[in-house]
């Protein structure tokens, strides 16, 4: 094709350039424009929803209430009579049958088993236990279904929660909200598939780290990856308009964007600029959707009364999980909620009460409200750690500030609403919450489980990548029907 000596450019490339600002225009409008309309019309347009959900679902959304840095079981679900009674014997390595420890607690002289100094108390009809720092919960134990035998391969933290976000130890898979968003698309065309809220615990020490990677798409489309909304500025970074720029000056700004965007994706066919333009539109509906979402001015006082004073704070967990149930109205399909402070490996008699005083009332809360908005059965909730604790105290057998270490091999969760049987238990671990001995639920399982309620096949929710099918629970998990509703 003949060139331009001086810009070095081809004929065909020169007429782009020289096209009338009219022309420009005319185009973005049928292109953008009717693209935007679609999405408006159907939202699932530009999804890749694939088919699912390929039976009828239970839930059409998930709550995932993640406590970063691993509850202890011992103090909240899991009453082990025998460790109060075996209180300060020392375990010989002959108890622990090989396992793993953290380098923590593996040169550590004496393992003295460590009861709880936190009392159990049964709950609602269904008889529930659950510990005495948890008194909201257990206002709705018939409600919820704790499971007792969870179970996990890693031992330390980054991988061990990289696991239950992504299904695999190591970084760089799809987060389990965004296989949810590739498999179902979206339900609002204004709000994001996936949102993220982050809070920080009232306990006093340092917290895990987390990682924007937690919530990422991995190798799937980047639209799906999960977006975090703020408590502090801008809830969504750089969503507000810079200063001097109107409204109708940014839709123009966009309109020409696309455009150049519409005309490379027809140069290189990448899905990534497909993607580009869908978020780009995203965004600027956002602009409207998001303030709107944040301002809780409109919420009853008899609202702030059921999820705590708390509630009120922006960045607090009451916070997050009042704005979780008002995202849910609004159809986002997955709702993740990161609650950091829960590594107790000493000062747990400290720190417990302070942890539960931050989620025990605005969970509760979130299940009472979602009841009795009628959505409680289409909203699937789950609330839990990384892994659990250990039976033996870390650092001595001190009383007012004993602590636990790591435990991969047994802890305890809680599920609610869609398709969720309540007020049930499930599973049973050893008289020292060291082993399973029913009913063992890996994190595979649960995954499994999770998209089972929203009506997808864990087997067929596939993405090929480098010549393989991927999925999120890889090549395992087995839907856990004692569960079920």
């Amino acid at each position: 094709m003949k060139q331009s000596r001086e810009t070095n450019m081809t004929t065909e490339e020169n007429a782009f350039l020289f096209e009338t600002r009219r022309q420009f225009l005319g185009r973005a409008s049928a292109g953008i424009g009717s693209a935007a309309f679609a999405s408006i019309l159907n939202p699932r347009l530009l999804s890749a929803s694939n088919g699912f959900p390929n039976f009828a679902p239970k839930a059409k959304r998930v709550i995932y209430l993640f406590q970063n840095g691993a509850p202890s079981q011992f103090e909240l679900f899991d009453n082990k009579p025998e460790v109060a009674r075996r209180h300060g014997d020392p375990l010989d390595s002959s108890f622990f049958q090989g396992q793993r420890l953290t380098g923590m607690t593996s040169g550590q002289k004496e393992k003295l088993i460590c009861k709880s100094i936190f009392k159990f108390k049964r709950h609602g009809q269904s008889g529930i236990e659950l510990g005495e720092t948890l008194p909201y919960l257990g206002e709705v134990a018939d409600d919820i279904a704790i499971v007792r035998s969870m179970q996990t391969e890693a031992i330390n933290h980054d991988p061990a929660v990289t696991f239950f976000q992504t299904g695999f130890q190591q970084a760089g898979r799809p987060s389990a909200g965004a296989w949810a968003s590739y498999g179902l698309g979206s339900e609002n065309s204004d709000l994001p598939a996936f949102v993220v809220m982050l809070s920080q615990g009232s306990a006093k020490r340092n917290s895990q780290a987390l990682y924007s990677r937690l919530w990422g798409s991995g190798f799937l489309p980047s639209e799906h990856q999960g977006v975090q909304f703020r408590s502090i500025g801008d809830p969504v970074l750089y969503l507000a308009n810079p200063k001097g720029i109107s409204s109708l000056r940014r839709r123009r700004m966009l309109d020409l964007g696309q455009e150049l965007n519409r005309r490379h994706h027809e140069r290189l066919g990448d899905p990534e600029i497909l993607t580009r333009i869908q978020q780009a539109e995203m965004a600027y509906r956002m602009q409207t959707s998001v303030p709107e979402l944040m301002d809780t001015k409109s919420e009853t006082e008899n609202t702030f009364s059921l999820y705590g004073e708390a509630a009120r704070k922006p960045g607090t967990f009451a916070a997050n999980c009042l704005l979780a149930r008002r995202l849910a109205e609004r159809g986002v399909r997955f709702i993740q909620l990161y609650h950091r402070g829960w590594d107790h490996h000493s000062d747990t008699p400290r720190d417990m009460p302070l942890q539960c005083s931050d989620i025990d009332q605005p969970s509760a809360a979130l299940i009472r409200d979602l009841k009795q908005r009628g959505m409680l059965d289409e909203t699937l909730i789950i609330w839990g750690g990384e892994f659990g604790r250990t039976v033996y105290a870390q650092g001595g057998l001190n009383m007012d500030k004993y602590g636990r270490d790591h435990h991969p091999r047994c802890f305890s969760m809680w599920l609610a609403g869609g398709g969720i049987k309540g007020g049930t238990t499930y599973g049973v671990t050893d008289d020292f919450s060291f082993n399973i001995v029913q009913n063992p639920v890996p994190v595979y399982d649960l995954h499994a489980t999770m998209l089972h309620c929203l009506g997808i096949d864990h087997e067929k929710l596939t993405f090929k990548f480098q010549g393989r099918h991927y999925r999120l629970t890889d090549v395992h998990g087995n839907v856990v029907k004692g569960l079920l509703a």
